[in-house]
């Protein structure tokens, strides 16, 4: 399957639309660059691809360097809300904005997927 901004985007939308719980959410290279975004309008796309893609590098590296075994996912607590990354195969960065209410393990769970870039259709699967 190839992987186009439509298809990414309907991932995307599936995704929002199987828990109200998250609030937005992206698609990045792990190299920092915006590949399909479902945030605010006034988001700076470059920008914030760019610190999600140091904030994985550097997760990763303390993991290991703290022997934790493999990064799994991310979370950023703010006031507002929950910033969730994880890493989907070798290429991507799945972010999604979840609301601070958010008590459902649906809505914090990760799909494990090492296969690479084919696994990204998994990013629509809440389990």
């Amino acid at each position: 399957m190839e992987y186009t901004d439509e298809n990414l985007r309907i991932m995307l939308e599936k995704l929002l639309e199987v828990n109200p719980d998250i609030q937005g959410a992206a698609i990045i290279s792990v190299q920092g660059l915006p590949i399909c975004f479902m945030l605010a309008h006034n988001t700076n796309e470059e920008l914030v691809s760019a610190m999600i893609a140091a904030i994985l590098t550097m997760s990763e590296h303390a993991v290991k360097e703290f022997i934790r075994g493999d990064l799994k996912q991310i979370l950023i607590e703010g006031n507002e809300g929950i910033i969730i990354l994880s890493k989907v195969g070798e290429e991507f960065i799945l972010c999604k904005l979840v609301r601070s209410e958010a008590s459902s393990t649906l809505t914090f769970r990760t799909f494990n997927n090492r296969r690479g870039p084919p696994g990204v259709k998994d990013a629509a699967y809440v389990e």
